[in-house]
């Protein structure tokens, strides 16, 4: 096992300084290869020390500038810090050199959410909810997006198919009562507010649209 791998296995396990100590061999030995200050940066990232984390990843790309992940760690990098409209330069660069996975979509995606673009991230959310269909806040959030973009349909499959995931995903349930409320169908919805609270009883959102429902009902 060479250095890089050590270390990414010391992380794994929270071992920080071990994984530290490993990758800072492999740079020592390979100075001029991006992948030891790829993974030092996804290091710093993962304990939050976001200004040497930016560095290491922009050495990385002194390296070599078609370092996709590289991009896509500085990406995360601004994305943590809710820099979005940088975040999202990186991850778009990450995309054009290559990297086609489930997660960097996604991020690209929730970069647009956050800036009140939902239109903008509709075919990134649903490009990463092809690419991983099993990924339970891919799928959400492609069913949250779908419905912020009205398209109630499709919105309702994908919440379904959330709860086939993960039966117990009360945020899942509450966006399905919500649904179900646009459709003008009270018991529908008051189920699924019940649901909702029934997995996780602090929903306030759900116990808020269950008390107006049985409110509207009573009257």
């Amino acid at each position: 096992m060479d250095k890089l791998a050590k270390g990414i296995e010391e992380m794994k396990e929270h071992n920080y300084e071990q994984a530290a100590k490993w990758f800072t061999e492999a740079i020592d030995e390979n100075p001029e290869e991006p992948l030891g200050y790829i993974n030092f940066g996804n290091l710093l990232l993962h304990m939050k020390d976001y200004e040497r984390a930016q560095r290491f990843f922009e050495r990385a790309i002194e390296k070599d500038s078609h370092a996709a992940t590289a991009y896509y760690g500085l990406g995360n990098t601004f994305y943590d810090q809710e820099n979005y409209a940088r975040a999202q330069e990186q991850f778009l660069r990450a995309i054009e050199e290559g990297l086609n996975e489930a997660d960097v979509h996604f991020m690209m995606g929730m970069t647009f959410v956050h800036q009140d673009h939902q239109r903008l991230a509709l075919p990134y959310l649903m490009t990463a909810s092809e690419m991983d269909e099993h990924d339970i806040d891919i799928q959400f959030q492609y069913g949250l997006c779908l419905a912020q973009n009205e398209d109630i349909e499709h919105a309702e499959k994908q919440m379904n198919h959330v709860l086939q995931l993960e039966a117990n995903h009360s945020d899942a349930h509450y966006n399905l009562g919500v649904i179900a409320l646009y459709k003008e169908d009270a018991d529908a919805a008051l189920k699924h507010f019940n649901q909702a609270l029934e997995i996780q009883p602090e929903h306030m959102l759900a116990a808020n649209g269950k008390k107006q429902l049985e409110n509207l009902l009573d009257n």
